[in-house]
């Protein structure tokens, strides 16, 4: 009856291990879609700012810079996916050598010597699996470096946005049509600094 216990242990850790890269990939993707937003909302300020003229000059090269801005996350987020597309496979690899291993115990555990190989196999399947399991483990630190970067990159928009909204208040009959959009920004942004927050503290893999 007790048997099955330790490969039912494994499915719910592969799982577990599954659903933090769902998660993962989940927010990247939700920050991918906020970043073309903001490049929209970036044109649409550069065209509004022109329209103002002299008066939101300063408008207009902030619009321009936030713009940079979004392209500049968008390839950034687009590196994290790509990081993290195979690492579905990879946690496959885990879980598959991880329930063999278990299957291999057991049968050692219940006949000793008597099934041929076993003791090797086992020993081979661990050798996969702690190359899988490395491999991960340099995933995961790749990307946690990497939502830091991003998070960086984050800041310099927030100061941006908030640069906006100074520059706003100088835009004559423009201001509340400008200060609207430095507003959308600056939510905008913070909305991306808390999808990140959640990124940094998700791990791919656990000690």
């Amino acid at each position: 009856m007790n048997a099955p216990q330790p490969n039912l242990h494994v499915k719910a850790r592969g799982s577990s291990e599954l659903a933090r890269i769902v998660r993962v990939n989940e927010e990247i993707k939700a920050i991918v879609a906020t970043a073309f937003r903001i490049n929209l909302m970036a044109l649409n300020a550069i065209f509004l700012a022109k329209r103002a003229g002299n008066a939101a000059l300063g408008f207009g090269v902030l619009s321009n810079e936030l713009r940079r801005f979004a392209q500049d996350l968008t390839r950034n987020m687009s590196s994290l996916r790509d990081m993290t597309s195979g690492s579905v496979g990879s946690v496959t690899g885990v879980v598959q050598y991880q329930r063999n291993s278990s299957i291999l115990a057991e049968a050692i555990r219940l006949s000793g010597d008597g099934v041929p190989g076993a003791r090797e196999a086992r020993r081979r399947g661990a050798a996969r699996l702690a190359a899988q399991q490395a491999k991960l483990r340099a995933l995961d630190i790749r990307l946690r470096s990497a939502v830091e970067e991003t998070q960086q990159l984050v800041e310099l928009g927030g100061v941006l946005a908030r640069s906006a909204k100074i520059e706003a208040a100088y835009g004559g009959t423009f201001s509340p049509a400008l200060m609207q959009v430095s507003t959308d920004f600056a939510e905008v942004i913070a909305q991306i600094k808390r999808s990140l927050e959640i990124l940094g503290k998700e791990r791919l893999v656990k000690d």
